[in-house]
């Protein structure tokens, strides 16, 4: 068992008290006045992105917009997460200027020409030399449709 996974396993069963002085540790601040359960799971949390690093700009842009969207309507119509649907081992190829470019999913990241990049954008730039959306650039999103514009004379 991991040093991680030993004091993970000693804050699941810390009382509140204990909980609020690993607070203070680990964030360096005046803990917040809330449940045992949620001062462990910050906790927790934190210690895991120390070890492992955080959430994908991506998917943290994703949860806001959910987050949002509860926040307008009270209620959730979730469209899939373009990054979630690519499965590793999947191979994608894209033709541009007269070659073929040729990228593998990995599990944490995306392996072109023998490096690894973390996003399909930073491989899209590399490729194009300008800023594109990677998803967009390998055909995995559509370009939304321009609306058509109406004319004065339609308003009338």
């Amino acid at each position: 068992m991991s040093g991680l996974e030993k004091r993970l396993d000693a804050i699941s069963i810390m009382s509140v008290s204990q909980l609020r002085v690993e607070w203070t540790k680990v964030f360096r601040e005046v803990p917040p006045d809330v449940s045992a359960d949620i001062l462990a799971r910050a906790i927790s949390y934190h210690l895991q992105e120390r070890a492992f690093g955080s959430l994908a700009a991506a998917s943290r842009r994703h949860i806001k917009r959910i987050a949002g969207q509860f926040d307008e309507a009270g209620t959730l119509s979730v469209k899939p997460f373009a990054g979630n649907d690519l499965k590793p081992g999947t191979r994608l190829a894209r033709d541009w200027h007269g070659k073929t470019h040729h990228v593998l999913v990995l599990d944490n990241g995306f392996l072109f020409e023998e490096r690894k990049y973390k996003s399909l954008t930073q491989i899209a730039i590399l490729i194009t030399g300008t800023k594109w959306s990677g998803p967009r650039f390998f055909g995995l999103v559509k370009r939304k449709a321009a609306k058509p514009m109406k004319l004065a004379a339609e308003h009338a």
